[in-house]
């Protein structure tokens, strides 16, 4: 634990370690990202889409898809940081137990991980009410 000046701090290791964002709750190979979309189920929100399929990891994983039409490679990397912050930070509005592929169209305009967390929260409420 660190103390600085008799008072703990609040950037503990554990409690950093609970906010970390391993390789391992991210989709990564090119066929994970194939079963996903072969086999999960779809949400559409405003200009980017949810497909989801269970796990039998014990843990949501996330995979990013940005559609080619968004021009300019800093524009869609800043798009998967973006979404990624939002997943790391905001895991309770995602799915639980499922692979998450989030596909970007274009349009997409949410630039903070707050308001990309509602509108998946959003997605989630009608995902649920469906089934």
């Amino acid at each position: 634990m660190l103390v600085v000046q008799g008072v703990a701090n609040d950037c503990q290791p554990e409690s950093l370690e609970k906010l970390r964002l391993r390789k391992s709750a991210l989709l990564r190979k090119g066929w994970e990202f194939e079963r996903v979309y072969s086999r999960g189920n779809r949400f559409h929100g405003h200009n980017f889409t949810l497909i989801c399929e269970p796990n039998f990891f014990g843990r949501s994983r996330l995979g990013i898809s940005v559609h080619h039409r968004i021009r300019g490679a800093v524009k869609r990397n800043r798009i998967k940081r973006i979404i990624r912050e939002s997943f790391r930070l905001g895991r309770r509005h995602y799915p639980s137990e499922m692979d998450i592929v989030f596909a970007v169209r274009p349009g997409f305009s949410l630039s903070c991980p707050e308001e990309i967390c509602e509108s998946v929260a959003a997605v989630v409420r009608k995902m649920r009410k469906s089934s």
